[in-house]
């Protein structure tokens, strides 16, 4: 089986008839309901759709099987999967997380940086997390300036770091913080 990849997280009970509300992860929310059974993290479990309808900010959604407000809310915080070769092709330069999350990340000399942690969206736009051989974590934009080349192939993505002005210490001259004076 091929990766599995998250897309819905089932939420609060909604009603008393077993039906959930539903958060999902996929740029059609009822696309869910095309690709048949949905797994659990572990690959144990499976819980098919049986209704689907749309409401203010999430679906409202009822499991086969789920019949009453005590089963519904057993599933609180269940997140869902389907098999990555069952989602559709991306375009160019349209990625999965999961396809980026692993790969090496090389500066633009090709010298090597890290590995990619994960991709967040913090409501202003993508950011990649890069786990460097040594130091902190970096959170660079995922923006084609500091990311010109993913090469899913070759298991990579280059890394074009941006210049922080002031980023160069000039050795030898004193430094204070706002504020704060010399004596003189």
């Amino acid at each position: 089986m091929s990766a599995l990849i998250c897309v819905a997280r089932i939420g609060a009970a909604h009603g008393v008839r077993g039906a959930v509300k539903l958060w999902t992860f996929t740029e059609d929310p009822f696309a869910v309901k095309r690709y048949g059974p949905l797994l659990s993290k572990d690959g144990k479990r499976q819980f098919e759709l049986a209704q689907v309808r749309e409401a203010k900010d999430h679906l409202v959604a009822t499991f086969k099987g789920v019949a009453t407000r005590d089963e519904a809310e057993r599933l609180n915080g269940i997140e869902l999967y389907v098999a990555r070769d069952k989602l559709p092709a991306t375009d160019e330069d349209e990625y999965y997380h999961a396809d980026l999350i692993g790969l090496d990340a090389v500066t633009t000399d090709g010298d090597a940086l890290g590995r990619v942690l994960a991709i967040h969206n913090f409501g202003a736009g993508d950011i990649i997390e890069i786990a460097p051989l040594k130091g902190a974590t970096m959170l660079l934009p995922f923006s084609n300036a500091v990311v010109p080349e993913v090469d899913l192939k070759g298991g990579r993505v280059v890394i074009a770091l941006p210049r922080i002005e002031g980023d160069d210490k000039d050795e030898g001259l004193p430094t204070s913080r706002p504020g704060e004076g010399r004596d003189p």
